[in-house]
């Protein structure tokens, strides 16, 4: 494949500044007090960053030997799984009622863990699926970047909420809005861009990354409910574990590995998780009501 067939100004400036204008549109509606309170209750945060960090690599590694899949996306679907939680994740939080400032939390020291975890599992997985001649090592400058996307918008966000509240409550929902449609534009242009090229592979990784979503969604919710863990920080774990920074591993692939292949998992995963996510967060929607009541009982 084309090492340019996802345009250059795509992975590196665009998908960041769709991540970055989608951070600051979550900063608006958060405070500090937020974040104390999730250091008051730290054990979600532990749960879903095991979770995250433990059993979706492990997933992700069984769904590539189940759906056979080549090397090259097997390694991506991998990266994807190394990679942290996505900034979707907390619109999504936000939308069904989730702890969005765990959210930003999880996303924050995701982001700083990454850093040594997922070339770790991208190096075992280029090993094991042995792609070819291949190791990774995340730059600093990378790292600061990454880390800027992440937390500099907030923090702007943060300030613009704090000088100017009502400006704030007035562009919440229309940033939420617009930078949503963004990423999710730019996301499917990285897929049409590759299509034609591995139009043979499409179905495969629509399978697997549809179970991988699913099951990383599902885990999310259920092992934090299992160990007792609120609702509400449940749904920040499940939104947090279940939907990943595809346009980071999609970064990462282009500009790092240089092995455009390996983004098309990430690329396939950005587009369908959405829709996924919302029937996954409609579902918890219909099921509270039934939970509350056969606890009443």
């Amino acid at each position: 494949m084309d090492a340019d067939a996802l345009a250059s100004p795509l992975t590196t400036v665009a998908l960041p500044a769709a991540l970055g204008l989608i951070m600051f549109g979550l900063g608006l509606s958060l405070t500090p007090a937020d974040f104390a309170r999730v250091g008051r209750r730290p054990r979600a945060a532990v749960v879903a960053l095991s979770c995250q960090l433990l059993v979706l690599p492990v997933i992700g590694f069984a769904l590539a030997l189940l759906f056979r899949l080549p090397p090259e996306t097997a390694v991506g679907l991998m990266l994807l799984a190394a990679s942290p939680g996505g900034t979707a994740a907390n619109l999504y939080s936000h939308l069904f009622r989730g702890d969005v400032a765990l959210n930003i939390s999880l996303t924050a020291i995701n982001s700083i863990l990454a850093v040594a975890t997922l070339p770790i599992v991208v190096n075992l997985s280029v090993a094991w699926f042995q792609p070819g001649e291949l190791s990774i090592g995340l730059r600093f400058s990378k790292t600061v970047e990454v880390f800027l996307v992440v937390l500099g918008p907030v923090a702007l966000g943060m300030l613009v909420r704090r000088l100017r509240p009502a400006f704030a409550d007035a562009m919440d929902r229309p940033v939420r809005v617009v930078s949503v449609a963004f990423l999710t534009l730019l996301i499917g242009a990285a897929v049409a861009a590759n299509l034609a090229t591995l139009k043979d592979e499409v179905l495969a990784l629509a399978g697997v990354t549809v179970a991988f979503c699913l099951l990383s969604l599902s885990v999310g919710f259920v092992v934090p409910r299992l160990l007792r863990v609120s609702r509400d920080q449940a749904i920040a774990s499940a939104f947090e574990v279940g939907l990943h920074n595809a346009a980071l591993a999609i970064v990462v692939a282009q500009s790092v590995l240089q092995r455009p292949e390996m983004s098309l998992p990430a690329a396939v995963y950005g587009v369908l998780m959405f829709p996924l996510a919302a029937v996954f967060g409609l579902v918890l929607t219909r099921t509270a009501p039934r939970q509350a009541t056969a606890g009443a009982i």
